[in-house]
């Protein structure tokens, strides 16, 4: 899917409950489990030592970190949207978020988003996005939720 651009507040607002675009196909591997691990220090069995997981584990192998495939979705919706004439974006807040299936090490992932509401406050963009991320070949979503973004416009 091509990315969307859009340059005002009025051009924004007309996605208004509309699909706003996916993201490429990433994939999760063991590397980028280990190197989150390593910065969050959260170096749990069932992500960062594949032997025990396949003994061990229900999934066989090992999985990523939740918070994993939430810091994931930067990187995939600068890929679905591009907002000129812009001076700042600020995430502002993650509501109804749901981990909903593991990502298994080696899976590959993209988000899908929604607009789902938008506020002009003062001349600044309230953009309410509802977001998926998607595990390839899987029906359910491994996250799901809403996130909040402020736009500043020029």
């Amino acid at each position: 899917m091509e990315q969307l651009v859009v340059s005002s507040y009025d051009e924004f607002a007309s996605y208004l409950g509309k699909k706003l675009g996916e993201s490429e196909w990433l994939t999760v591997d063991q590397e980028r489990i280990n190197l989150f691990a390593d910065a969050t220090l959260d170096h749990q069995w069932i992500h960062v030592d594949p032997e025990r997981a396949k003994v061990e584990s229900p999934y066989k192998s090992t999985i990523a970190h939740g918070y994993l495939t939430l810091s994931l979705l930067p990187h995939m919706w600068n890929q679905i949207i591009k907002v000129n004439n812009l001076k700042m974006m600020v995430n502002y807040g993650m509501e109804k978020m749901r981990f909903g299936t593991p990502v298994i090490t080696g899976s590959r992932v993209r988000l899908v988003t929604t607009l789902d509401s938008i506020e002009n406050l003062r001349g600044i963009c309230r953009a309410g996005i509802k977001f998926q991320i998607e595990i390839e070949g899987q029906r359910k979503p491994a996250l799901e939720g809403l996130a909040t973004f402020l736009y500043y416009f020029e």
